[in-house]
């Protein structure tokens, strides 16, 4: 262990020049990016109280979306807007369709019928492009976050709520697919390179705390552009699982607590 720590060490580069700056900036840039992700899924966890495995995919839907609608001839902003439009309709058809029906099951369960959507949305991806690469929050969601036993007392219309709460939920992933059409390349499988960091950042964040997902999406982002700056791209989302790994081993709740 100490000589891979010392050989580890021995490799850094992290001189304070323009690379180590443009690494911190890029990893600010990242952090939005995954904060606005994690914003998504907190606020769908917040709410439903059931974790959609197949966020990321949603995204990628949102992707293909934008990049179809802007090579039919559409303007990138009326694309965007189509994009958004279209994963915030497809939240809200997840909704109805698989997580309405498992809402009273066990969580297993609806973690099962998620992951299932996950492939199937893969495979239709696959099917349908291939494999290439191409180049607000109103007080009742607020309150049903909070209490969700006592609000329909209050006369709120959860099932409405809820269907709302995962139109917005896939709307924010079409936003986050807004900005990465920009910058990384469309395939089925890019859910694969999003989703563990979406989960990680909202179990280190407090899964539900959407402030404590926001934070936590800054701090892993850092340590993946500052790490592959001063090793390499790999070593970079190594040194962050580590630091999420013993973060969890000392505060199992996450670093800012779960929603209560």
């Amino acid at each position: 262990m100490g000589d891979a720590v010392a050989w580890l060490f021995g490799h850094m580069d992290c001189s304070a020049d323009v690379f180590f700056l443009e690494a911190v900036l890029n990893g600010l840039l990242l952090a939005g990016l995954l904060a606005l992700l994690a914003l998504g899924l907190n606020l769908i966890f917040g709410v439903i109280d059931v974790v959609w495995i197949c966020y990321a995919e949603i995204v990628m839907v949102g992707m293909y979306a934008i990049a179809i609608a802007f090579k039919s001839g559409l303007p990138f902003p009326l694309a965007a807007v189509f994009g958004v439009i279209l994963t915030a309709a497809a939240g809200a058809l997840l909704h109805q369709l698989v997580i309405r029906p498992v809402l009273n099951a066990a969580p297993i369960n609806q973690l099962l019928v998620t992951g299932g959507v996950l492939f199937l949305l893969q495979a239709a991806a696959t099917m349908a492009f291939g494999i290439e690469f191409r180049n607000f929050i109103g007080t009742a969601i607020r309150a049903i976050a909070q209490d969700r036993q006592i609000m329909p007392l209050m006369g709120v219309d959860t099932r409405r709520l809820y269907l709302i709460t995962s139109a917005i939920g896939g709307g924010l992933a079409g936003l986050a697919a807004t900005l990465m059409v920009l910058q990384y390349d469309i395939y089925p499988q890019i859910g694969l390179q999003f989703g563990p960091l979406i989960f990680m950042i909202c179990v280190l964040g407090g899964l539900g705390n959407i402030v404590g997902g926001f934070i936590a999406a800054f701090i892993i982002s850092e340590f993946i552009a500052v790490g592959s700056s001063c090793f390499h791209t790999e070593w970079g989302y190594a040194v962050a699982f580590l630091f999420f790994m013993v973060a969890i081993f000392l505060r199992p709740q996450g670093l800012f607590g779960a929603r209560s």
